[in-house]
């Protein structure tokens, strides 16, 4: 299915929404949504007041769509998809961004994973434990750091209460995923008293292998073999509040255990026997088996000096280990992370019309690759960062404006590879011109500035040629870094136009990343004792591409407000003299239909994807599909309880999907047709 199709369809969608909008707007008007202020943000706006998109997920719409991967999570969002590998791992891919240059948060500080260093590598986050999710493009990422090329993704989840909480607060659920037969329970308290709140939560999940389309599965049959999944985590915070200020403390431990699918590793070094790589392919690959304990504290101060309005502290520390276990049980890597991060934001008070935040930022942390198949050396990180937000307004016209300084220092451990210093420097400015009370147009500009990972520069290093090369045993793959890379360089534009009124509005975005230092992880064609070999190399890119997001409420239909939504995505990159950027998600287009009462909400989404015709230097094309998925939740009110009943039926069509994001498209295809159903109690 070819792209002008996809937008073909899109356009269409609007335009039938825009008649239907003419005459139901005043009808359905009262069911606006209240704006949700942005927490990612330090100066407190509504999601409508900034300059640049704010993808958010929260409410109902988080609850259905939440699943056990932050990517899949998300991929219903316009210019973002999922990376999977494999139904334990999905990382989020923004506007065909993935790994380093998305950066995932949580609750303001990084999530301290691996995840960003490979694909096979699962976020360490909860999405079901979450109350929202924002997503942050523009002069607002620099706030975290001017790698953030795609974007900022920060899981809010509320583990230290920002409020005093003076009633009780009790959610219970349970829900049933019929893809991989998963099992799920959360267990979450909000409580106070007085001054003093307090959190907490519990999830537990437990599944077995992936179902999927009949033919595609391991050797031709319908289950993904080696897919299932064990996880669970807990959080105990709490928070002290004097006046309109808190400091609190939060303590969470995770732990998730995954499968990667059949054929995803197999040993091909003299250093195994042939009796193991059978085993490894007959039993279907190996697991990662992760755990962190993360601390957390705040320190939220209103009017901590004159003319300032508010100053937050976070500093996070964190413990993260993973280990690749083999079929036989045994250890193949140890994966280990420690941090400790601090971010201070100073938000100020209008001077000289200009209204915004001031920061400092720093980390320092210790990665090791542990175990015979290690090909990373251990690595002292030392990050430094300063940065300002700034946003001016006169009259319809609202101009912000973003400035980072970065210092970077990655030290192997005893002299192992040579240290690397890096200074990265990051602007980023943007206008809004309200054009009527209905219209606005917006205009951004951003130069950004990356340092490469541990994995980019070091991997196999002093590895002298291919006897000697280490297989990433996960990926199955030889990976070759490059120590002289330097910084990694865009200057990004965007043009979006918005339009609102009553309950319908509608968002169009066009945009362009051009990168003069991009650093790729390319399939080099060659193989080593039949493993393939990736290598990092930098060059020229470009990336372009438009997301069309829209909604229209119909108006009132037996009893329940009715709303049809749009959207539309695709994107583009082209490498300087290597053809198409590989892993690149396709064209698609998504019609969403709601029906909403008191009691009953039903709701249906068709999603159509292109085919995936530039799929990059020696890298396979993937064939188009159409997602049908419907739901429908049923709210009761008992003894003073709120109960919720959901029934949600996935791939209605039983599509075999393959995501050219994916490394493992061509061995793990995603899920087939599936009824998930839950109960959610919320006292």
């Amino acid at each position: 299915m070819k792209t002008e199709f996809i937008c073909g369809v899109a356009l269409c969608a609007c335009a039938s929404g825009l008649l239907a909008a003419t005459d139901t707007a005043a009808d359905t008007a009262s069911r606006k949504k209240l704006e949700h202020v942005l927490v990612t943000v330090p100066l407190h706006k509504a999601n409508t007041d900034t300059a640049f998109p704010i993808d958010l997920l929260d409410g109902d719409a988080l609850s259905r769509q939440a699943t056990a991967t932050l990517g899949d999570t998300l991929s219903n969002l316009p210019g973002i998809n999922n990376a999977s590998f494999g139904p334990g791992v999905g990382q989020p891919v923004i506007r065909g961004l993935q790994g380093p240059r998305v950066m995932v948060l949580q609750n303001g500080t990084r999530s301290a994973d691996v995840s960003a260093l490979s694909a096979d590598h699962a976020v360490a986050v909860e999405a079901l434990l979450a109350d929202s999710i924002e997503v942050l493009r523009g002069p607002a990422t620099l706030l975290y750091g001017g790698g953030a090329i795609g974007g900022v993704v920060n899981v809010i989840d509320g583990r230290i209460p920002t409020q005093r909480i003076s009633e009780t607060e009790v959610l219970a659920e349970y829900r049933y995923e019929g893809a991989s037969d998963a099992n799920i329970g959360v267990l979450r308290a909000d409580f106070g008293r007085g001054d003093f709140a307090w959190h907490a939560d519990f999830m537990t999940r437990e599944g077995g292998d992936l179902r999927v389309p009949d033919g595609t599965g391991s050797e031709a049959g319908n289950t993904l073999e080696n897919t299932g999944m064990d996880a669970w985590s807990g959080t105990l915070g709490g928070s002290y509040h004097f006046g309109e200020s808190f400091v609190g403390l939060a303590v969470a431990r995770i732990e998730n255990n995954y499968g990667l699918p059949a054929g995803t590793h197999e040993h091909h070094d003299e250093g195994h026997d042939e009796a193991l790589a059978d085993e490894d392919h007959e039993e279907g690959g190996i697991r990662l088996d992760m755990a962190q304990t993360r601390y957390d504290a705040a320190l939220h101060l209103h009017e901590p000096l004159p003319g300032f309005e508010v100053l937050r502290v976070f500093t996070t520390l964190t413990d993260y280990e993973h280990v690749e276990l083999e079929p036989t049980g045994d250890v193949g890597t140890r994966y280990l992370s420690d941090s400790l991060e601090a971010r201070a934001e100073l938000t100020h008070r209008e001077w000289a019309g200009f209204h915004g935040a001031l920061g400092l930022h720093a980390s320092d942390g210790e990665f090791s690759a542990l175990g015979e198949e290690s090909f990373v050396p251990a690595t002292d990180i030392q990050r430094r960062g300063i940065f300002m937000l700034e946003d001016w307004h006169s009259g319809p016209v609202t101009v912000e404006l973003g400035l980072r300084l970065d210092r970077d220092e990655l030290s192997p451990q005893a002299g192992a590879a040579p240290q690397r210093d890096f200074t990265a420097v990051s602007a980023s400015a943007g206008l809004v011109w309200d054009l009527s009370n209905q219209w606005s147009a917006s205009i951004a500009a951003t130069r950004a500035e990356r340092a490469p990972s541990v994995e980019e520069l070091y991997s196999n290093f002093g590895n002298s040629g291919p006897d000697s090369w280490v297989t990433h045993g996960a990926t199955g793959a030889i990976e070759l870094g490059d120590v002289d890379l330097g910084t990694e360089q865009s200057l990004n534009w965007e043009l979006g136009l918005d339009w609102s009124y009553g309950a319908h509005h509608a968002r169009l975005a066009v945009y362009q990343n051009d990168f003069s230092n991009y650093i790729d992880l390319a399939n080099t064609g060659l193989d080593v004792n039949e493993t393939p070999v990736r290598q990092y190399l930098e060059g020229g890119a470009r990336f372009y591409g438009a997301e069309l997001e829209a909604g229209w409420g119909l108006g009132e239909f037996a009893g329940g407000d009715v709303l049809l939504t749009t959207t539309a995505d695709f994107v583009r990159g082209e490498l300087d003299n290597r053809g198409d950027v590989p892993r690149l998600p396709p064209a698609r287009v998504g019609l969403g239909l709601d029906w909403d009462s008191e009691r009953v909400a039903l709701y249906t989404k068709i999603t159509v994807a292109s085919s995936q015709d530039h799929p990059g230097e020696n890298e396979p094309t993937t064939e188009g599909y159409t997602l049908w998925t419907a739901g429908a939740d049923w709210r009761l009110d008992l003894a003073g309880s709120e109960w919720t009943v959901r029934a949600m039926l996935d791939n209605i069509l039983d599509e075999e999907v393959r995501l050219s994001t994916s490394y493992l498209r061509d061995v793990a295809p995603e899920a087939g047709r599936a009824v998930s159903i839950g109960v959610r109690l919320s006292l």
